[in-house]
């Protein structure tokens, strides 16, 4: 693939690795991109600026600013100017000042106003690479839309053996080129995505719901966008901040309002992901007034909510996708397959509630995707922002993809 026209930020952080991204720098000018530098002050022990500067074809950045001139190294402008931030090597440190916010320097500084997509490729020793602190960072950087190049395997500066040695530039090369083969691959799509639980209201304070976060749809949501899509979220009430994120989100709260938003937009969407948890029931009416406690025993009469992923499914164009999602605790597959068949489902993401680590409320999932036409994938323990890529690339398996 061809990285002509394409602007490459390369941040180097202080890891002995620091010498590979030299040969990355190469290997991303010789493909034809465009790139600038930004390195770290302790990454200047590892390799001189002017190496990177030579390599790059444009100055190397590591202050804030020029102190001889005054002149301002502009972070935003960096930021606002890449279409990859590409941080390699990304040490320890670094990686915990991303995940938490902490902003010291120009790497950091451009990093938290950078809204372009984020690779970091970490290097470290086994030991630190294992270390549950450093584990959470990056698991937090994956939640953020970030890309984690996992470190690879083989030995280290300290003479021990195992995972950690940087991701070898031309393993990271063929990651940049993935990315953007698919940056656009969505392109021109219009794409809908039901979110979170549905609340029916008992009375004025109480509510009927589920433990749905919405962080599975809020996921696919993100990678659609970051493929070029435009989406359209329908979110029921979630603890997540859907604003600014690109989306033009629509806020919900029952089952009825769920469906009237989706089946207004309905008709001009390309692909329709139905991830919420909507509630199969609902009371026949809220009460007006809260319920008193005063009866040992409450009786609520529950009536049908509206199936929204069925009755949209009966009006789906020749060529419209529908995703369905099932959560099932018994006999999963075939509760999933019956669902495919009776919502007119393109394919269906089975997750199970029983399963550790999957399911409502986790960062993490395990999903296995069935096709109409027979084709399935079954996924690893990942976490929901790469399943979330997994699923769109089954999206494209559909045979109504054109």
């Amino acid at each position: 693939m061809n990285l002509k026209g394409k602007r490459i930020l390369l941040g180097v952080t202080g890891s002995i690795a620091a010498y590979k991204s030299a040969l990355l720098t190469r290997l991303l000018i010789k493909s034809g991109a465009e790139v600038q530098i930004i390195m770290s002050a302790s990454a200047l022990d590892f390799i001189t600026p002017l190496t990177l500067s030579t390599l790059s074809k444009n100055p190397v950045h590591s202050e804030f600013s020029n102190k001889k001139t005054g002149e301002w190294t502009n972070h935003v402008e960096l930021g606002l100017w890449a279409d990859l931030f590409i941080v390699a090597p990304a040490s320890a440190n670094t990686l915990g000042k991303f995940a938490n916010g902490i902003c010291d320097n120009l790497l950091t500084a451009t990093y938290l106003s950078a809204r372009c997509p984020v690779m970091v490729a970490p290097a470290m020793d086994l030991d630190m690479y294992q270390h549950p602190s450093v584990k959470n960072n990056l698991k937090k950087l994956s939640s953020f839309g970030n890309i984690v190049l996992e470190a690879e395997s083989g030995e280290l500066a300290s003479g021990l053996s195992g995972q950690g040695r940087m991701m070898e530039p031309e393993h990271i090369l063929a990651e940049v080129f993935d990315f953007f083969s698919k940056k656009n691959d969505f392109s021109g799509r219009k794409v809908l995505i039901t979110l979170g639980p549905t609340q029916e209201a008992i009375d004025p304070v109480r509510f009927i719901s589920n433990h749905s976060s919405g962080k599975m749809g809020f996921a696919i949501a993100k990678a659609f966008q970051q493929r070029g899509a435009e989406v359209f979220v329908i979110a029921g009430p979630v603890a997540l901040d859907l604003s600014q994120k690109g989306f033009q989100v629509t806020h919900v709260s029952s089952a009825k309002e769920m469906y009237a938003a989706a089946a207004k937009l309905h008709a001009n969407i390309d692909i329709c992901v139905f991830s919420a948890a909507v509630a199969d029931y609902a009371p026949l009416e809220a009460a007006p007034e809260k319920i008193k406690k005063q009866d040992a025993e409450l009786t609520l009469k529950m009536v049908k909510n509206v199936d929204i992923a069925f009755e949209l499914g009966k009006l789906k164009r020749q060529n419209q996708i529908h995703v369905g999602f099932a959560l099932e605790t018994e006999n999963e597959e075939f509760h999933a397959k019956a669902k495919l068949d009776k919502k007119n489902f393109d394919l269906i993401v089975l997750n199970s509630a029983r399963e550790e680590g999957a399911g409502f409320r986790h960062d993490t999932n395990r999903v296995k995707i069935f096709h109409r036409d027979g084709k399935t994938f079954h996924s690893e323990l990942a976490l929901k922002s790469e399943i979330a890529e997994l699923i769109l690339d089954e999206v494209k398996k559909a045979p109504v993809w054109i």
